[in-house]
């Protein structure tokens, strides 16, 4: 197994060498190469945990030694806990890029921290998913400004040694009378509030909230009221996945939101299980997106062309827990880990399911439905949170 991943990795980076020319065609300002240059000998990312694996977690999984050995790109990565982190780590220009979920990647193209992506240099391009193109998340104006990654929901978790029986409503982590009192977590972050609202589709239909991410000041201020009561049930909040996993293993935490990646890490994974509720799920779609202020734009398309290879994608996505991006990574998978079914679990292929996830997005005053221009602003998602924990 060991064998196959490096010769796997070595061929994909062989592809991103052989796409180098031998200047950067880069302008200033932001706009997009027109060719790929050669390696400035240093990436600098902002990568959500598990997207830039070097070996040091599990020696298993390294993807990021492969590539700096092929290309001389030596990869420095920062781990954001949230989305709000990521802009504002890319806010001091400091990054070539950022793997972004949709909550920021819209503020980072508005803020014109981010470049367009000429996407005909990223040669795996042709092979990811359609229906992860062309997204309000990853392009504006007609232009692309990032290459998508993977995707997935965010899934409900629980101890079956506590909590029984097997729920199937997200109601068992708003209940404020909850059994499970001061053992529930939920996700530290302002884009949570979506969560509440999209249980509230279902359990308040009279509210009409159609969007979990455009929410007039009546549905926003019901969502909030949830989160209050919530409050009082919570044990930890978490956008630390080492500490949630922790606190899972502990039985501190025995219910709540959480990411696959956790389950599959957690050293009783065998007492965890994860479903998906009755009233769907919020989730992520996360696009490699290049800073318009970086240093080294060469090493970042290398990089964007890397990450999205079959060979690339099938480590990620299986050592993360979600679906790849591109879908010739599932037969990677079958090959690498021996797992024939991880494509069909998180539904890689599936358009239908990916377009039944509430994936993150930026709340703005413009309704992102199109339904008006009356929505609550991600402005007021900040302000609010900070309330609602106290």
């Amino acid at each position: 197994m060991k064998t196959a991943r490096f010769f796997g990795v070595m061929a994909a980076v062989a592809l991103v060498a052989s796409a180098c020319g031998s200047d950067s065609k880069s302008s200033s300002g932001g706009e997009a190469l027109t060719a790929i240059g050669a390696s400035e000998h240093a990436l600098n990312l902002i990568v959500w945990a598990g997207y830039a694996e070097d070996g040091s977690t599990d020696p298993a999984y390294d993807w990021v030694k492969p590539f700096q050995d092929n290309t001389g790109c030596i990869v420095k990565s920062k781990i954001a806990a949230t989305s709000d982190e990521m802009f504002q780590l890319m806010s001091t220009g400091q990054y070539d890029g950022v793997s972004a979920s949709g909550d920021s990647s819209v503020r980072l193209i508005d803020a014109g921290l981010v470049a367009p992506v000429n996407t005909s240099l990223i040669k795996n391009y042709a092979d990811i998913s359609s229906f992860l193109k062309d997204q309000h998340y990853n392009s504006s104006g007609g232009k692309n400004y990032g290459i998508p990654h993977g995707w997935g929901a965010n899934y409900l978790m629980w101890n079956t040694d506590v909590v029984t029986p097997d729920p199937t409503s997200w109601s068992v982590v708003f209940d404020k009378n909850s059994p499970y009192k001061g053992k529930v977590t939920a996700y530290d972050a302002p884009i949570y509030i979506a969560d509440a609202a999209l249980y509230l589709k279902t359990a308040q239909p009279d509210l009409g909230i159609d969007d979990p991410y455009s929410l007039n000041q009546k549905q926003f201020d019901a969502a909030v009221a949830l989160l209050k009561d919530q409050h009082s049930i919570i044990g930890e909040y978490w956008n630390d996945y080492t500490k949630t996993q922790s606190a899972f293993e502990q039985g501190t935490t025995v219910i709540g939101t959480t990411w696959q990646v956790i389950k599959n890490l957690a050293s009783n994974t065998d007492k965890l299980k994860t479903t998906i509720p009755k009233e769907g799920s919020t989730g992520w779609s996360d696009t490699w997106m290049v800073s318009s202020k970086a240093a080294h734009p060469n090493c970042m398309y290398m990089w964007m062309n890397y990450i999205t290879s079959p060979e690339v994608q099938a480590q990620v996505a299986y050592y993360f827990g979600e679906a790849p991006a591109n879908t010739k990574a599932c037969d990677q998978i079958a090959t690498l880990y021996g797992d024939a079914t991880h494509c069909d679990v998180f539904k890689a292929k599936d358009e239908a399911f990916a377009k039944s996830i509430s994936f993150w997005a930026t709340p703005r005053k413009e309704c992102l439905n199109g339904k008006g221009n009356d929505c609550v602003p991600f402005s007021d998602w900040i302000k609010a949170w900070t309330e609602i924990k106290g």
